[in-house]
């Protein structure tokens, strides 16, 4: 194992060297380089990641609409669609002895685009407005849909749930799904923070944060629009999201923190405020695992970066503090076939390329 940048990798992983603060989501920009946004700013690079041009503000105009953090997806026509937290209505506060939000909290989510590759941006619009703490995956369908999960807070008993967002038409306009409503009790209970994919058969399949101990999974036979089959999944995880992504060699890659550290058994347990169930917050090792089968089967998952647990905070040039003590929110980007790029988009600093042919291992 090799450190760097207070996160312990695998060898087989390489450091990427990117400006500080930087860490996705990132697309293909249709000319053969690297489109990236952070908040209201975007970035390119034509050399691999190696140099970024200077930033471009998105919207400049007062608010509502404020791009915070957020999604990006190319679609086959050539749009950058970007769909993000509106950081001009953050307001949280949690009322522990009601056991539910305040009145008043918002995040909304919006969403705007580009023509003409990440240089202008159009058609800003209100996607949802509530509360959603994470934006974690999108994708565009093979039918041309794209579809993104959206998370909101309901109200006695407070608790996060889950739709989705389908866009026919390159996010010029979005249209909802059915909310998908596990239960439970706490700021970090419920259903929330989903990845997705679509399988070969053309479902899509969402798999969704619990404080379960696994990832709950449902299913949708019309590419996002509702969700029927909704039940307990058989992979383990951490109350943390992970990220799952349809990889050029037609295999599943999922990287998400397991429920327990390799070799381990136990790991404590918090509720309160959290959740209504004793659960499980671990997140001092990032795994990955590949598919040949659409998820009915997975590699032995390994251990792609540690956190290093005396790690001070990372303070980015605008103030931000990153907790360097552990990694969670993942993001996967193929930058080209076979090399995947694997950051993490909120707690830790694990910025690594790694080639998915050195990680294939038998199937489990």
């Amino acid at each position: 194992m090799s450190l760097s940048d207070s996160v312990w990798t695998d060898p087989r992983c390489t450091v990427l060297d990117l400006p500080r603060g930087m860490r996705g989501p990132f697309v293909d920009d249709g000319n053969g380089g690297i489109l990236t946004a952070r908040g209201n700013q975007v970035q390119t690079s034509a050399d691999g990641g190696k140099t970024w041009s200077a930033p471009r503000t998105m919207y400049d105009g007062p608010g509502p609409g404020i791009p915070g953090g957020g999604l990006l997806q190319r679609t086959k026509d050539g749009v950058i669609v970007y769909v993000f937290n509106d950081s001009s209505t953050v307001r949280w506060k949690w009322l522990t002895e009601q056991g539910e939000p305040a009145a008043n909290i918002r995040i909304d989510v919006w969403s705007v685009r580009s023509l003409d590759g990440g240089k202008t941006w159009v058609d800003r619009q209100l996607v949802q407005a509530g509360y959603c703490g994470g934006l974690i995956t999108m994708i565009q369908a093979s039918s041309g849909e794209i579809v993104v999960p959206v998370q909101d807070m309901y109200r006695e008993p407070g608790r996060n749930v889950t739709q989705t967002y389908v866009s026919p038409d390159d996010g010029a306009s979005w249209t909802r799904s059915n909310t998908i409503d596990l239960g439970g009790n706490g700021d970090h209970d419920g259903a929330y923070e989903a990845t997705l994919t679509e399988l070969r058969d053309g479902r899509l399949w969402m798999l969704i944060r619990t404080n379960w101990d696994r990832f709950w999974e449902a299913f949708s036979d019309d590419v996002g629009r509702s969700w029927r089959t909704i039940r307990p999944s058989n992979i383990d995880m951490s109350s943390t999201p992970g990220y799952i992504t349809r990889l050029s060699s037609g295999r599943l890659a999922l990287v998400w923190n397991r429920l327990y550290p390799r070799g381990l058994t136990y790991y404590a347990r918090i509720r309160g405020r959290f959740s209504a169930t004793p659960t499980v917050f671990q997140r001092d090792e990032m795994s990955i695992a590949f598919s040949e089968d659409d998820g009915c089967t997975w590699t032995p998952s390994q251990v792609i970066a540690k956190a290093d647990p005396g790690a001070k905070p990372l303070v980015l040039d605008d103030g931000q503090e990153i907790n360097m003590q552990g990694l969670s929110y993942p993001l996967l980007f193929e930058r080209a076939p076979g090399e995947i790029w694997v950051t993490t988009n909120f707690q830790g600093h694990l910025r690594v390329s790694l080639r998915e042919a050195e990680f294939l291992g038998s199937t489990a």
